[in-house]
């Protein structure tokens, strides 16, 4: 199903004509990534919401990395594209994008990315608790990390090149701890380039401190499962209210929230900035 629509985006040559409807341009279609992402949900919502459905749109399930070549492919011709996209994320960086305008409300505000772990870490672990809820960073620093990895360097590598750079912040994550000699800790997370960023750099500075990380990428449902069950100790990747809300409830109880170690993210829609008169959802089927 997905090798049609890239097909389609790689082969078409015309740039984005703001005098023609946009759904003909672009297959009436949304490229967007994995099925059982939060932002295909909220987006299928969207579809329904303002009335895209009736009017032929579709959402077209793909991965990150097919999205994201597909991107750029278009943007380098200056082709139209519609997509679905977060942010912090490197794209926003590397590409000059903009999020439609959302008057209805489908995507929520501004998100935040906490960090989630077992209950019982804190007595089990209180070092590894402790710099958990002291991690904290940015988009701008999330990214840089980001960037690096899209151009091909190991996640790991381009973590500790991170955290040499910035020995001011990583001193604040773990300033008072004491070291440890080889505990074991668990960290699951989902596969989505902020959470590599983020995954591997709190998974180096804990190793930095002494302890014995392993770090597995999982959907996002099991990745709360295993911090409610106990088979692993934290994540860093719960995108809260909204893009993670249903395993939020779904688990209450079972785990511990510390908070946001990421204020500002954000969840929608996605064109590129030289598609001028495309800037509200509305705009996919009225100009």
């Amino acid at each position: 199903m997905l090798i049609p629509i890239i097909a389609s985006c790689s082969s078409q040559t015309a740039p984005y004509n703001s005098k023609e409807k946009l759904g003909p341009q672009v297959n009436y279609t949304i490229t967007g990534v994995d099925a059982g992402a939060g932002v295909m949900a909220s987006t299928q919502t969207a579809l329904k919401s303002y009335g895209l459905e009736k009017q032929k749109w579709q959402l077209q399930p793909s991965s990150t990395a097919a999205m994201t070549s597909t991107l750029d492919k278009a943007y380098k011709n200056k082709q139209p594209i519609v997509i679905t996209g977060w942010q912090p994320h490197w794209m926003f960086t590397k590409y000059k994008l903009k999020f439609l305008k959302d008057p209805k409300n489908v995507f929520g505000q501004a998100e935040h990315i906490d960090t989630v772990v077992r209950k019982g870490l804190k007595k089990d672990k209180p070092e590894a608790y402790e710099i958990l809820d002291n991690f904290h960073w940015n988009a701008k620093q999330m990214s840089s990390v980001m960037l690096k990895v899209n151009g091909g360097m190991d996640p790991n590598k381009a973590a500790k090149q991170w955290i040499k750079k910035n020995p001011k912040m990583v001193n604040e994550w773990t300033k008072g701890v004491k070291k440890v000699h080889g505990d074991k800790l668990k960290l699951t997370y989902v596969a989505w380039d902020s959470e590599i960023a983020s995954t591997n750099v709190i998974a180096q500075v804990l190793r930095n401190q002494g302890y014995k990380v392993t770090i597995q990428s999982m959907e996002m449902q099991p990745v709360w499962a295993s911090i409610a069950t106990g088979a692993a100790d934290a994540q860093v990747s719960a995108w809260l209210p909204k893009t993670a809300a249903k395993f939020a409830k779904d688990y209450k109880g079972q785990y511990e929230d510390l908070g946001p170690s990421l204020k500002g993210a954000k969840v929608g829609i996605v064109v590129p900035q030289y598609m001028h008169k495309i800037n509200t959802i509305d705009d996919l089927k009225n100009k």
